[in-house]
């Protein structure tokens, strides 16, 4: 810029001053004016290029935000990772695949990659980057195709065929294969040459229907047995809690009774009607009314001290004929310091239950059922209650709305189900349930959550224990004045999840406010939950006070979570390992819903339903900054190898030929789209 000379300026008056230019007075303050004039106007000039610089950053900051830090070497771009993953692609006999080899099925059908999350940008930023198009994508996929586990079975075989051709009840109106041979000609082919269930008991109940059947088949079509195997494991019960036939005609009848619940309900019936009672005598405004009112609760009184406990009139008296077990009496859990699996519906299922316990989990807990199915007899919900022969401290969580239901149901569970402890669950955030005034409603409902709870407390002979939410509302924290009143009503543990019902799964979990709530609960141990994806995030949470950790999404996105917490070390797995893991999956599903076509393909469903959690792990060996945080989703990224190239994927195509890898070829009508959007990723 030109410099500026003040002595050959015309003399007009100063602006500034008011007075001429020659005045001794004015000529100083004027340098100094033009001098801070120019100097503004050299910061307006590189301003505007540093304000170019900053927008321009803040455009790449929120292409990059959320990213997790990776290795440059490893970065790729989308078009270079798929066609990368695609060419090298080998099918589960071997050989490369095409696009031309697909069947027309599966084109037609296949999912395209989920879209990337769209991040909220400040108001600001908003108009200079530009509006983020549309509403973002979240929840379910609800409206999902769903395929009938026998409808890839065209001609299934007899069950007396199977169980060594005993006579089949049905006769000459039997609707299944009776031949061996034309049902081993019509069969799918099998998948590998060696049979886990016979390998490990010695005998395959599936026999000529299972997919493995020339491990254990005679050339006559026979089942072979390994007698040394069958002895070995003769009485042994792998798995527990299944519903008896005889037990469920009952509950279908409604011819179960529910002593403890129905006398438990009877004093909520009678309280009920003396509220009102006093109720309507305060009403009245007459002194007969007051002294109505009066003797009616003196009579009360009278009542409760000559009422004595119900005993039995027939048979030996015992101290549970008279007096109820007190809290401290009832079946003890050791809570303290311990790592808790969470209950994850779909894929917390019993096979994958199983590999969180070899990797070190100390608790395990079934999926969530629903007490009015349980009552009913359904076979699919009972199914949730299963327990491996494994899970040596296990409990099962139920979800419901009303006092009646969830007593009964506390009850058919303390009676015919072996568990260490049951669960309520108040934080489930799904409208379903939520607006039936169940999961994250009983926060609101106090008398109702109150009566649950003692109903369920006076009927279990096993600790009770309650999972809950921050709130519903995302800025209106309710736990605080929960965790006081559940301590009253004789809670044994309570978990809190560091979120409310609207954040869902979004924005980090609150772990200072489960630090004030821990303190509050004290001595009733405080379990808290949320982004927990390392042993750093571990060690963090225990700093807090909590009496444990549970993990949810952690363990579904790298199981061995629980083996890094214990040893205190970032375990770069391999891809082999992980291969390995979901082999070991495989074989638990095989043993758990069996080994035919049937029982291969909800393997291969709920295997899918995992990896679509487990393609979020980054590799430590791959990591910028470790450890990875839950929050941080993956960019596409090269890996070592080809496989952990594949196992990064998002494609929903990628994860089922990682399958056929296991399970063999998928089925010319097999479909599969992921129950959750996974909102790390649209």
């Amino acid at each position: 810029m030109s410099e500026i000379n003040l002595k050959e300026a015309e003399p007009i008056h100063c602006q500034y001053t008011r007075t001429s230019p020659n005045c001794c007075t004015c000529l100083s303050s004027c340098r100094g004016i033009v001098a801070a004039l120019v100097r503004r106007d050299l910061e307006k000039a590189c301003g505007m290029e540093n304000s170019m610089e900053e927008i321009v950053e803040k455009k790449t900051d929120v292409v990059v935000k959320g990213d997790a830090a990776l290795k440059t070497q490893f970065l790729t771009t989308k078009d270079k990772f798929h066609e990368f993953v695609d060419s090298g692609w080998k099918g589960p006999k071997g050989h490369k695949t095409s696009d031309n080899d697909k069947p027309e099925e599966e084109k037609e059908t296949s999912v395209e990659e989920p879209e990337t999350k769209k991040f909220k940008v400040d108001p600001e930023e908003r108009n200079k980057v530009g509006k983020p198009d549309g509403k973002r994508i979240r929840g379910q996929n609800k409206s999902r195709p769903h395929t009938k586990p026998n409808a890839f079975d065209e001609k299934r075989l007899c069950p007396s065929v199977i169980q060594d051709n005993k006579e089949c009840t049905y006769g000459d109106k039997c609707i299944f294969l009776h031949d061996a041979a034309e049902y081993m000609g019509s069969k799918l082919a099998d998948i590998g040459e060696s049979c886990y269930l016979y390998d490990t008991f010695g005998k395959c109940a599936f026999g000529l229907s299972c997919r493995y059947a020339k491990a254990h088949t005679t050339p006559d079509f026979k089942t072979m047995e390994n007698a040394e195997l069958i002895k070995a494991n003769e009485g042994r019960e792998t798995v527990k809690n299944s519903l008896k036939k005889e037990l469920q005609n009952q509950l279908r009848k409604r011819s179960v009774a529910f002593k403890k619940s129905e006398e438990y309900l009877k004093t909520l019936a009678n309280n009920k009607d003396k509220t009102q009672q006093l109720g309507n005598a305060v009403v009245s405004a007459d002194p007969a009314g007051e002294e109505q009112c009066v003797s009616t609760e003196a009579e009360t009184q009278q009542a409760s001290q000559d009422k004595q406990p119900p005993v039995k009139t027939i048979g030996p008296l015992t101290d549970e004929d008279v007096i109820k077990l007190r809290q401290c009496e009832k079946k003890q859990v050791d809570f303290q310091d311990k790592l808790y699996l969470a209950p994850l519906t779909t894929c917390g299922n019993l096979p994958f239950r199983r590999l969180c316990k070899r990797f070190g989990a100390d608790i395990t807990c079934g999926e969530m059922a629903m007490c009015t199915n349980l009552l009913q007899g359904q076979q699919s919900e009972w199914a949730l209650l299963k327990r491996h022969e494994s899970e040596d401290v296990f409990g099962v969580q139920v979800e419901g709305c009303f006092p009646d239901t969830m007593t009964r149901c506390a009850e058919l569970i303390n009676n015919n189900a072996d568990v260490d402890f049951v669960d309520i669950n108040s934080g489930c955030p799904i409208d379903l349930v939520y607006k039936k005034g169940g999961g994250c409603g009983l926060m609101t409902r106090n008398r109702k959550f109150e009566q649950i709870i003692k109903g369920m407390n006076h009927v279990l002979d096993v600790p009770l224990t309650v999972k809950i939410r921050t709130g519903v509302q995302e800025k209106c924290n309710i736990a605080h004045k929960l965790i006081p009143e559940m301590k009253k009503w004789d809670v044994s543990m309570i978990t809190l999840h560091g979120r409310s019902r609207e954040q869902r799964y979004t924005k980090l979990a609150d772990w200072d406010y489960i630090t004030a709530c821990s303190k509050l609960a004290s001595p009733v141990p405080l379990f808290g939950n949320g982004d927990i994806l390392s042993y750093e995030d571990a060690m963090k949470a225990k700093e807090t006070g909590v009496s444990g950790i549970m993990i949810a999404r952690g363990a579904l996105i790298k199981p061995w979570i629980f083996t890094e917490i214990k040893e205190s070390r970032h375990w770069d797995i391999s891809s082999n390992e992980r291969l390995d893991v979901l082999r070991d999956f495989s074989n638990f599903g095989l043993e758990h819903w069996g080994s035919d076509t049937r029982g291969v393909e909800k393997t291969r469903t709920f295997m899918l339903e995992w990896l679509s959690f487990m393609c979020r792990y980054i590799p430590v060996g791959l990591l910028e900054r470790v450890p990875q945080k839950i929050n941080e989703r993956p960019p596409f990224y090269m890996g070592r190898n080809y496989l952990e190239s594949l196992m990064a994927s998002q494609h929903a195509g990628d994860w089922i030929r990682i399958s056929e890898m296991l399970l063999g070829p998928v089925p010319k009508n097999f479909i599969f789209l992921p129950k959750h959007k996974a909102n790390a990723y649209k």
